[in-house]
């Protein structure tokens, strides 16, 4: 039956609860290029009739980078508190002169996504337990990596932008790490992005999470055509297991 498993769908979650906050600085050599924050409202809200966490990820450019070109973008994903499925998401794009807003309501029973641009509405047929790219992160943390071999690849299918693509990322093994807080245990990820004309490859991009239950990102690197982006974990609270630091 078409949607039945999105319905019934429990999926065990000891990643993430109401009121975490992250914030990231991005850094383009030694010039500090972005800003980045991944919020879960303390609140919960209620879309479709179910309970959704409300995750807000904003970004912007800062410095030097602002003048060059200006970022303020805001990303809006209400995730099913049980079956971490979306159920609605939103978008505020500004970036220099061009701006977007579009809002995707999910109807997992009939596998669709609706999407509305200003008095433009679109209906997709989506493949079941459809991802936006925000529940797709989401989803990924609670994944237990303890059962996932080294070099396998997890798939998790993703709507954007009026396209079905699959969120494909590596296992690549442990890893210790340091950062600003100290040296902590790490769990080393490989988002395999499409070939496109910005990232120098599908291995382009390298992301270590914490290797516990939160498994947050503490650090990424993208690698482009014209030099490396680097991510660092600036700050953090509200998270549902204390990071062990050592």
């Amino acid at each position: 039956m078409e949607g039945e498993s999105a319905e019934n769908r429990v999926v065990s979650n000891k990643s993430f609860g109401t009121g975490e906050r992250v914030e990231y600085r991005v850094h383009y050599g030694f010039i500090n290029a972005a800003e980045a924050k991944v919020e879960i409202s303390k609140n919960i809200s209620m879309i479709n009739s179910r309970p959704c966490y409300r995750v807000n990820v904003t970004g912007r450019t800062v410095g030097a980078f602002d003048l060059i070109s200006k970022v303020r973008d805001t990303w809006r994903s209400y995730i099913d508190t049980t079956a971490i499925l979306p159920q609605m998401f939103e978008r505020q794009i500004q970036e220099n002169k061009y701006k977007k807003e579009e809002k995707v309501m999910f109807n997992h029973q009939r596998d669709q996504a609706v999407s509305s641009v200003k008095d433009e509405t679109k209906t997709f047929a989506v493949p079941n337990n459809i991802h936006d790219i925000i529940s797709g992160y989401f989803f990924l943390r609670t994944v237990n990596f303890e059962k996932v071999s080294e070099g396998e690849i997890i798939e998790v299918p993703t709507f954007f932008d009026g396209e079905v693509y699959k969120l494909r990322v590596r296992y690549v093994g442990k890893d210790v790490i340091k950062t600003k807080f100290g040296k902590t245990r790490v769990l080393r990820i490989n988002p395999l992005i499409p070939t496109n004309k910005f990232f120098k490859d599908e291995g382009a991009m390298r992301l270590w999470v914490t290797d516990d239950s939160n498994k947050i990102p503490v650090k990424a690197e993208v690698e482009l055509k014209i030099g490396s982006l680097e991510m660092d974990l600036k700050s953090y609270r509200g998270l549902r297991k204390e990071i062990t630091w050592f």
